[in-house]
């Protein structure tokens, strides 16, 4: 008798699987819940199908359908350029790169800073195999080429990815003569944006000193 193969046993194993352990498994994946989480949040879920579940499908289904990437900058939002892009009241002389979009939202909370933003999609990393070619280093360059951008801010995680990411950033920038500056005191060697408060991040950015 033919024995069945490992990737029938594994379609076997989730078809087996009940809509409630698929939903457990799949927001387990999510930052910040593990199993146990998941498990509280299936049941919060469940208990308040009305009041709380259907507006988060319907919630879920429109950001599918609805949030772009804005094509300047790299920001999410519900227009193309966003509405950072979009404001006439930013300062448009000044540009603050940052690793990722979560860090943008996050400088952006403080109310320290009033100029764009270009999102890099990530750092170099010789370990993941990530190359400058794989960042939007590029992107930054054409815009600083086309607008009339006076300073660069490297608003980068304080990271040895990060900071190797904010010094080729700084030589490629350099030369185009803009002025490169960095964050200063306030950023914890090994610190992520995202997770520092306002008051940190407003000192940062107000401290901030040339680049080099």
């Amino acid at each position: 008798m033919e024995q069945p193969t490992a990737s029938f046993r594994v379609r076997e194993q989730k078809l087996a699987m009940s809509p409630l352990d698929h939903l457990m498994k799949q927001l387990a994946k999510l930052p910040g819940l593990g199993p146990r989480s998941a498990r509280r949040v299936v049941l919060h879920l469940l208990k308040r199908r009305e009041a709380v579940f259907l507006p988060l499908i319907d919630s879920m289904t429109r950001a599918l359908r609805d949030v772009k990437e804005c094509s300047a900058c790299g920001n999410l939002g519900g227009t193309d350029p966003c509405e950072i892009c979009s404001d006439p009241g930013r300062d448009r002389s000044l540009i603050c790169v940052v690793e990722d979009v979560a860090d943008l939202w996050a400088l952006e909370r403080s109310n320290a800073y009033r100029g764009l933003y270009h999102v890099l999609g990530g750092t170099l990393s010789a370990l993941e195999g990530i190359r400058p070619a794989d960042l939007h280093i590029e992107g930054l360059v054409n815009r600083i080429k086309s607008n009339q951008i006076n300073e660069v801010i490297l608003a980068l995680n304080a990271t040895v990815e990060g900071q190797a990411t904010a010094h080729y950033v700084a030589e490629h920038v350099a030369s185009m003569g803009v002025s490169v500056s960095k964050l200063a005191h306030g950023l914890p060697v090994g610190g992520e944006l995202d997770y520092l408060d306002d008051g940190t991040l407003t000192a940062a950015l107000k401290a901030r000193r040339k680049a080099g």
